[in-house]
């Protein structure tokens, strides 16, 4: 039996049965902490020109904080994506407060959107297709087999050629089970759903408290105090235990040495 060298077309990094998680990765998906500090900006100048000068004031701030947002985003060549539904969501905000003349109904959108993103959340735990454990995959795989045992479009311009004529036999020999088929990485993924759907439904039930209170100021804080920093803390709890199900699957999956 011959041992497989360096050369061999299994070398470190382009070894399916490492697959790695990428934290940094997977933030630059979710569109990094910038991005999560700009979407509290129309916000913040909403409720501080409110404050200070009344709703008309606080709606041409607003808009004026998701331009600024947009502008900077296309000034350094970055994603635009979240500045244009952040503008769109800031748009859609104003125009109902705009309408209705009462300042508070500016968080009404944040409000139903939290409640709706929180019952979506739960809802897709029934039919074990937990929202996080999809959300966690797509990003990053875990499971090795005919899923992830496909060379991606941009790892074949680094990959040996030697590792591409390789790769059906490791597929055929190593195939991998479907994340949803493991029980321990199917549990740990509804929990987390559950997680993310109780900080949607804390953060829109906090806001409908002092929305009936018509109270804006604490409505504005209690809207950034549970948007940036909660998911903040929530995404780096999930993202620990995210990196810890790879290690584990990845362990079990290579099975001991020798």
């Amino acid at each position: 039996m011959t041992t497989a060298g360096p050369d061999d077309g299994v070398t470190e990094g382009t070894d399916r049965r490492a697959p790695m998680f990428d934290r940094d990765m997977v933030l630059d998906q979710l569109g990094g902490w910038r991005g999560m500090v700009d979407a509290t900006l129309p916000t913040v100048a909403f409720v501080v020109a409110n404050g200070i000068d009344g709703l008309r004031t606080g709606i041409w701030a607003a808009v004026g904080a998701a331009l600024v947002v947009f502008l900077l985003r296309v000034v350094r060549r970055q994603s635009i994506q979240q500045a244009v539904s952040g503008l769109f969501a800031v748009g859609v905000a104003v125009a109902i407060a705009s309408v209705s003349g009462q300042a508070r109904d500016y968080f009404v959108l944040g409000i139903v959107r939290s409640l709706a993103v929180g019952v979506v959340l739960l809802g897709s735990i029934p039919f074990r297709w937990p929202l996080v454990g999809v959300a966690a995959e797509f990003l990053a795989p875990s499971h090795v087999g005919s899923l992830a045992g496909r060379t991606r479009p941009w790892e074949r311009s680094r990959r040996p050629v030697d590792a591409e004529a390789a790769e059906p036999a490791v597929a055929a020999t190593e195939p991998g089970r479907h994340w949803r088929d493991d029980p321990r990485l199917l549990r740990a993924y509804a929990w987390l759903t559950v997680l993310w759907a109780a900080s949607f439904f804390l953060r829109a039930g906090v806001q409908w408290i002092y929305y009936l209170a018509d109270d804006v100021e604490l409505l504005g804080t209690f809207s950034v105090l549970l948007g940036l920093p909660l998911t903040a803390v929530v995404l780096l709890g999930t993202l620990w235990v995210v990196a810890r199900l790879h290690r584990h699957r990845t362990s079990a999956e290579d099975g001991p040495a020798g």
